[in-house]
């Protein structure tokens, strides 16, 4: 067969893509190492709940034209991204507002809450904060940070909050308003049915191999008497490992996913999701996946989230983006230049982390370059 693309992955950015090129006209074959479309947003339904089987995910934007595109292939719930966060014995409100100053300090005003923050922000304020730490309780103060940033941020990094960069926390949202809605952008909600449905919709009848990698695809495709011809590639894994790392291992962060499914329990935490935010508590949060669509089963599916140190074989998740992998991920992008037919999205292509409605719009402006305006 000749193709105009090979897209190596089928998450979210080589779906949209794909299917923008199909719409063009244009000829394409999905491959994905997984044995599943979707990459990270790959949902299945278990005990009739769509189980987020990669981590949570919940869809935002204040781009009204993302939120028309992706409401072509979902209908979208009203859910609303109200996380707790859990410290010891005590129950906050996230993101930080005064719901969570008023628990945290006993307090109802937000001149009251001003005036405690801005007092320990004094008391710990740093002109040029040299680690994550002191840039923290400079703009926080110490009770927000050692209860519901310090631990969370260390199990999540995997380091001492002194030895993390400042720069990884630029700021830290602070809210004076009695408002748990974690985004501020205008559209949010979950697809229906999940978000599996959307990306078979995306991809419709275009060929798919599941369960291989772009090398093993390469070698077996090579072997045929007659091999596929391609065009063009779409590259949407990590950019070090399509180069054989040549100049070395960028550093991600992994997760390991402990799911449990408990029959006859209709609602084990009553929230979505909740966060545990001491060092000593191993996971980072327990996801209840029913609660994203309001769900009224008599048993119930939870995840328990535990993030790791990367290594070869593993997941990568979360880029590094400190200076030594961005100046070795800059050299990366030179090698990436030299590929003439070859180009490299997503947030392991690119090397960045995206939320979903970034992915969609960078898909659709790649999309455009390759394909033209339709």
């Amino acid at each position: 067969m000749k193709y105009h693309w090979l897209i190596v992955g089928t998450g979210l950015f080589g779906s949209v893509f794909a299917h923008e090129m199909n719409r063009r006209g244009r000829a394409c074959l999905l491959i994905d190492q997984r044995k599943n479309i979707g990459g990270n947003i790959y949902t299945c339904e278990e005990k009739g709940i769509q189980v987020h089987k990669y981590g949570a995910h919940i869809f935002h934007t204040s781009n009204r034209h993302i939120w028309e595109y992706m409401n072509q292939f979902a209908e979208f719930n009203n859910y609303i991204n109200s996380p707790v966060a859990i410290w010891r014995d005590e129950l906050y409100n996230l993101p930080f507002n005064m719901n969570t100053f008023s628990k945290m300090w006993g307090i109802r005003t937000p001149r009251e809450a001003m005036d405690i923050i801005e007092e320990q922000r004094r008391d710990c304020f740093v002109e040029e904060p040299q680690n994550l730490e002191e840039q923290a309780l400079s703009l926080v103060g110490r009770d927000v940070y050692e209860k519901l940033v310090k631990g969370y941020t260390e199990k999540q990094w995997g380091r001492d909050c002194r030895e993390l960069p400042a720069f990884i926390i630029k700021r830290l949202p602070v809210r004076f308003t009695y408002d748990n809605n974690y985004f501020t952008d205008r559209y949010q909600g979950i697809p229906v049915g999940g978000y599996t449905r959307i990306v078979e919709k995306l991809i419709g009848d275009m060929p798919v191999r599941l369960g291989i990698s772009y090398r093993d695809f390469l070698a077996e495709n090579a072997a045929k008497e007659q091999p596929d011809t391609f065009e063009r590639v779409l590259y949407t894994g990590m950019i070090d490992e399509y180069f054989d790392y040549r100049l070395g291992e960028l550093q991600y962060r992994t997760l390991r996913f402990e799911e449990e499914i408990l029959e006859g329990c209709a609602n084990y935490q009553g929230n979505a999701v909740v966060n545990y935010t001491e060092r000593e508590v191993p996971y980072t949060r327990i996801i209840e996946h029913k609660h994203f669509e309001f769900g009224a089963q008599p048993d119930t599916v939870i995840t328990r989230e535990y993030p790791a140190a990367w290594k070869k074989g593993d997941e990568p998740y979360y880029p590094v983006n400190d200076e030594r992998n961005t100046r070795l991920f800059a050299r990366y992008q030179e090698l990436a230049k030299e590929e003439k037919n070859v180009v490299f999205g997503g947030r392991l292509g690119q090397y960045r982390y995206y939320d979903m409605d970034k992915v969609i719009e960078a898909a659709l402006a790649l999309a455009e370059k390759e394909g033209g305006q339709m």
